[in-house]
């Protein structure tokens, strides 16, 4: 490590050198999606930002929990707690079961970071899966006297809390308790609280509500920012490392968990740093579905959209996205993503060339200079688009040798192969589409051709050679299956 790495923290509003509570271990918490509908480029910015934050602590040497949750109960149309939830409400709509919903965008949110090169976090727990531990932290709030009961719902006690924990909740996103309870709407169903700025940690189930669990108060469903507050400190403990999230969580709900934490585990911050990803505007504007100017991952990576000239891969879109520093806003458009698609192949075609370098018995090149620099602007909050723009000197070098317009020594060439993988593709988390798609190409081509023989051996009744080109395949986990319009195959894991 070069130099200490200095993360922005919201809690404090300003940058801070990182030390972690119990290193070499690191306890990090990221607010997953709703599973309601396919995941939006918005989240997708989101995860992949803490996806290179996720890969570059670990490269550094710690051993990273990384924990990101599920919502599949409790996440109300807005955050004013009315309304229906937004599972149950496209359950009804779709007349399915609640948890086909949350199954189908599950699956379709963990295909699109698959696509976008994310790695997986070390634990995923769902809202669902923890109702007990949610309960048991609602009845301890109510036993401290920071939540009241009102008809089966219980709200917490924002008033109360704040003459126990002076004035704290605000914390957070700096807003003053006076202002929220002066700007809040009346809505219906408010007249449950006390307040206006008190927020349900358990609301009773309406007779039509499909979601629902028994409870002390009866049957009922958590709140969304409860599930939080219990799974971060479940997996993570009282006190942990980071918690992230898109800058639209910090208020109400990131507010609200530090709330519902210092409640229930005493006057200890639950988190050290909080870091916050900006959001991501299409073509100057905010993405918003009621206008639609929005555009879904897979309406990118296809290109079947109004909104772009062209199909632009996954890898492109990360790589853009890196462009821009994650608590920055970042406008998606047809000219940027053409921009960074050409950035993203001469970067390919670099790391294809680099191999092929030979050694010279000198070297023009100040390589130590460039990995500092590389380290430099990781350390500095993440910002990988100053890395990019090293990563791009790299590859100036690494032209100029090639060319011989440059020398390289055996040391330097082996330090500069090492360093410009590591941050292209274990940090960045970028890989070599070309390569890849070569590879399927390759696989559908023998495919065929394999599928082709057992057809021809079937027509000439040589059953044994048909069978045996299944069983086979079917050795390497390829499935070979006969349908009226031909052969299709797939691969078991």
């Amino acid at each position: 490590m070069n130099n200490s790495l200095i993360v922005y923290n919201t809690l404090t509003r300003k940058k801070e050198i990182f030390e972690p509570i119990n290193a070499p271990h690191i306890g990090m918490y990221v607010c997953g999606p709703t599973v309601y509908s396919e995941v939006h480029l918005g989240n997708s910015r989101t995860f992949i930002s803490f996806d290179v934050i996720y890969r570059y602590l670990s490269h550094l040497g710690y051993k990273v929990r990384y924990v990101r949750n599920i919502t599949d109960a409790g996440h109300l149309e807005n955050d004013d707690d009315n309304g229906e939830d937004k599972i149950s409400k496209k359950a009804r709509l779709d007349k399915l079961e609640p948890m086909e919903i949350v199954q189908k965008y599950t699956l379709d949110f963990h295909h699109v970071l698959q696509m976008f090169n994310n790695l997986p976090p070390s634990i995923e727990p769902t809202a669902t899966g923890h109702i007990i531990e949610q309960i048991s932290m609602v009845e301890d709030i109510l036993m401290k006297k920071l939540a009241y009961e009102t008809d089966g719902s219980i709200y917490f006690d924002v008033e109360a809390f704040n003459k126990e924990f002076n004035n704290e909740y605000g914390i957070l996103s700096g807003r003053n308790i006076d202002d929220l309870i002066s700007n809040t709407r009346e809505l219906e169903g408010q007249e449950e609280k006390r307040n206006p700025a008190d927020f349900a940690l358990w609301k009773k189930a309406s007779p039509e509500h499909i979601m629902r669990w028994k409870s002390p108060w009866g049957e009922g469903f958590p709140g969304w920012h409860m599930e939080c507050s219990v799974m971060s400190s479940k997996y993570l403990g009282k006190q942990f490392d980071i918690h992230g999230g898109g800058m639209d969580l910090k208020f109400p709900h990131h507010e609200c968990e530090i709330a519902q934490n210092k409640a229930s585990n005493g006057k200890m911050e639950p988190v050290k740093y909080w870091l916050h990803a900006n959001m991501l505007t299409l073509n100057g504007q905010k993405m918003s579905k009621s206008t639609g100017n929005t555009l879904l991952p897979n309406e990118l990576f296809s290109g079947d959209n109004d909104k772009l000239s062209k199909a632009f891969s996954p890898m492109v879109v990360r790589f853009f996205i890196m462009q821009a520093h994650y608590r920055s806003t970042l406008d998606l458009s047809d000219s940027a993503l053409l921009a960074a698609e050409k950035g993203f192949a001469k970067l390919m075609a670099a790391s294809e060339l680099l191999p092929k370098l030979k050694a010279q018995s000198e070297s023009s090149a100040n390589i130590d200079e460039w990995i500092n620099n590389c380290y430099s602007a990781m350390n500095d909050d993440f910002n990988t688009p100053i890395l990019i723009a090293h990563l791009f000197d790299a590859v100036r070098i690494i032209n100029s040798v090639n060319a011989g317009l440059e020398k390289i020594n055996s040391a330097d060439l082996e330090k500069l192969q090492s360093k410009f993988n590591s941050f292209v593709f274990d940090i960045l988390g970028l890989k070599n589409e070309d390569q890849n798609k070569t590879n399927d190409e390759l696989m559908n081509g023998v495919m065929a051709t394999l599928i082709e023989l057992r057809q021809q051996a079937k027509l000439n009744k040589d059953w044994a050679s048909a069978d045996l080109i299944r069983i086979e395949l079917s050795k390497l986990n390829i499935i070979l299956k006969d349908t009226k319009e031909g052969t299709d195959w797939s691969v078991e894991k």
